[in-house]
């Protein structure tokens, strides 16, 4: 199937969200996020994924707003932070989110992770924000299927995202399986491990095949899933190069080579300990 960068998945609430965007995570606010924003838009690039903890969202508001391409173009994604949730702290949150973007609304807010005895109430913030139509949709990251099912004990309308770590070397496949029978999208976070796809050795041989790297594999991998996937960088370079997935496919055999890759192996910490 042939896939554009401007191509969207749409949610179980018809919202249309970009399949491919960046992620800022450790991008420092200043020269260094409005840079890296930039140059994303100029590659072609529509989403947008940051968060309150990121501490960079006001000048990923400046780049949006000096980019010159209209707002409804662009897909934004914030979450609230641990510290901040709960039913009042969460509206309170999510306002200083809007007011640090200069945003009049969100695309996408996600409660960041399942803190016990928290995310519940933190939920019905966000459902109450959605029904405001301050946020376009509304979802959450880091929760496993048992954190769902504990949500769905409560909740009113079911999350239209789950983001998650996601990449060849922990692809949770129950979590997926149920994400899919739930109309759940699953979005992953750190695709490319940080970097170190460009050592495995299969996806370094497929690549070879195609004239990509690991890292086009792995994010040609990622679409042809229906992942959705934001790599992070804030380097020109790699910004515009993780975006050359879109001029070739996998075979379905390669596509079952990186999925027997599967280790169960997470680069950043498990829901349950953070």
């Amino acid at each position: 199937m042939r896939y554009t960068i401007k191509d969207t998945v749409t949610l179980h609430n018809g919202v249309e969200m970009p399949r491919f965007g960046l992620g800022v995570y450790q991008t420092r606010e200043g020269q260094e996020i409005e840079n890296a924003v930039r140059w994303a838009l100029e590659a072609g690039y529509r989403s947008i994924d940051t968060a309150a903890f990121y501490g960079n969202e006001a000048g990923v508001g400046k780049a949006v707003r000096e980019s010159g391409i209209p707002r409804e173009e662009i897909f934004i994604t914030t979450k609230v932070w641990n510290i901040d949730q709960g039913y009042d702290k969460t509206l309170a949150a999510f306002e200083t989110s809007l007011k640090k973007l200069a945003m009049d609304y969100i695309d996408l807010y996600l409660i960041h992770w399942p803190v016990r005895g928290m995310y519940p109430k933190t939920w019905n913030a966000l459902e109450t924000i959605y029904k405001s139509g301050k946020a376009r949709a509304i979802g959450v990251s880091n929760f496993l299927n048992y954190h769902l099912e504990a949500l769905a004990n409560t909740a009113h309308i079911v999350p239209m995202v789950n983001q998650v770590e996601f990449h060849p070397y922990l692809q949770q496949v129950e979590l997926q399986a149920y994400c899919q029978e739930h109309n759940i999208q699953v979005e992953g976070w750190r695709p490319i491990m940080g970097g170190k796809v460009l050592d495995i050795p299969e996806l370094v041989a497929i690549g070879e095949k195609y004239n990509k790297s690991a890292v086009h594999v792995t994010l040609r991998w990622m679409l042809q899933l229906g992942v959705v996937m934001i790599p992070k960088s804030s380097q020109k370079r790699r910004i515009q190069d993780n975006a050359n997935i879109f001029d070739f496919e996998l075979s379905a055999e390669d596509m079952e080579i990186i999925n027997s890759l599967d280790r169960d192996h997470r680069t950043g910490p498990h829901p349950d300990t953070f």
